[in-house]
């Protein structure tokens, strides 16, 4: 049996920390609270909702338009 008190965190490779929620972030001395059932937080520190991901990480600066037709290609 499983004990309903410990949470499931995943650490996304490149990405942000997946926690099972509801969630109380204490960050800075504020505290940040969500009710959904998972909750990303932002291991980048880019989010403008930081400490929740916005998928900021994802963005990329390409370094010429060659790499980009390929990428987009895919």
């Amino acid at each position: 049996m499983t004990d309903p008190n410990v949470r499931r965190v995943t650490v996304v490779p490149n990405g942000p920390v997946l926690v099972e929620g509801p969630v109380s972030l204490e960050v800075d001395g504020q505290t940040h609270t969500s009710d959904r059932f998972v909750v990303a937080v932002c291991a980048c520190r880019r989010s403008k909702r930081y400490p929740f991901c916005d998928t900021s990480h994802r963005k990329r600066v390409r370094s010429d338009d060659s790499s980009a037709d390929q990428a987009d290609s895919r």
